[in-house]
């Protein structure tokens, strides 16, 4: 439900664009105006699961968040749109900071990497049914599929899904004292910059394929679903390194494994070429993203809640923001702005150490 539509919303913007007759830059903002309300509402989720059962704050967002898709779908200006992808948002958010929460406090920390990397691996899968049937629908589809299957769900989660009553204690923000951590502060600075850099370059692929190289909206699609495919094996991977291998290895592969693809987009090349480096960029991502999200879930128990919504909100409003920045740089030149981000990922690299060491 969640992220059906994520990865497939940047392959459709050239189909977007042209159904409203608006240039594609415009239309993109839709990838970006669902980053930001995103990662301001998550601030509010993890603290809230403290005040109210977990069950009703899923029944009321997955309601609300299928509504919006559903409108997306039939909407009738792009604005209509943009409107819809803010409230989607706004109510998606919830997931991911309670998944972080159940694991943190119920799992022992040498398994923690396994369940992580499953969980974000089952994101991707989904993921990667959206981008496959991009390439094959109308856009609107894109948003109706997940409303119809949301309010289908919603009904299931009403039955099924167990009260975390046992959970609730008192409502409590604890963002000043968590940020005054060092383990806290530092590792959500790095959060910041590398999901800034990964969403400039990600969120204009499907625009850069099309401007670039005249693909059609199957090929732009198909290679990005390729990102999606190898990230599903990422995040297990991932995962299991960061049980294994550590924190800080795992992140600082899938660190260099993102710059040399950056590099490597910045040559022309042949589809082929561009469908490995699709691979590799997907793979190295979420290397990356496994072992950052295990290594919150080392964080001290009393910032636990507020760790998981900083996640969200930190990668989602740095992840907007990146993409908005992005935009401005690729609308200059895409060599420039993968240029600037591959420097970007290089100062990262050497300050991902320190950073991440420091908790």
């Amino acid at each position: 439900m969640l992220s059906f539509n994520v990865a497939a919303t940047a392959a459709i913007v050239p189909s977007v664009a042209k159904d409203f007759a608006l240039s594609q830059f415009l239309a993109g903002k839709i990838v970006w105006l669902y980053m930001l309300p995103y990662g301001l509402a998550a601030l509010i989720y993890g603290p809230l699961v403290r005040l109210i059962d977990a069950k009703k704050i899923e029944l009321f967002c997955l309601f609300f968040f299928s509504l919006a898709n559903l409108l997306a779908g039939l909407s009738g200006s792009i604005y209509m749109l943009f409107a819809c992808r803010l409230m989607m948002g706004i109510f998606g958010a919830s997931v991911i900071p309670l998944a972080l929460i159940l694991i943190a406090r119920h799992i022992e920390p040498d398994k923690r990497g396994r369940l992580i990397g499953i969980f974000f691996s089952a994101t991707f899968i989904a993921s990667l049914l959206g981008l496959l049937l991009s390439a094959v629908i109308p856009w609107r589809m894109i948003y109706i599929i997940p409303a119809i299957l949301g309010f289908i769900t919603w009904g299931i989660v009403y039955f099924y899904l167990p009260s975390f009553k046992t959970d609730v204690s008192k409502f409590q923000l604890s963002y000043i004292a968590a940020f005054k951590d060092k383990a806290v502060l530092f590792i959500f600075l790095y959060i910041f910059l590398v999901s800034f850099i990964y969403h400039g370059i990600q969120q204009w692929l499907g625009v850069y394929f099309s401007t670039q190289y005249s693909f059609t909206q199957f090929v732009i699609s198909m290679l990005i679903t390729l990102t999606s495919l190898s990230g599903i094996f990422g995040e297990v991977i991932g995962g299991r390194l960061a049980d294994k291998l550590g924190r800080i290895k795992t992140i600082d592969i899938g660190l260099i494994l993102m710059l040399i693809i950056v590099l490597g987009l910045i040559a022309r090349t042949n589809l082929f070429v561009l469908a490995l480096l699709m691979i590799a960029w997907g793979f190295g991502w979420t290397l990356n993203h496994a072992g950052l999200s295990t290594a919150l879930t080392d964080l001290p128990d009393k910032f636990l809640n507020e760790a998981a919504s900083l996640n969200s909100s930190v990668r989602f409003l740095s992840g907007g923001i990146g993409a908005a920045a992005g935009g401005a740089l690729m609308q200059r030149s895409f060599n420039f702005g993968f240029i600037v981000f591959a420097i970007g990922l290089i100062a990262l690299l050497f300050l991902s150490r320190e950073i991440i060491i420091s908790k």
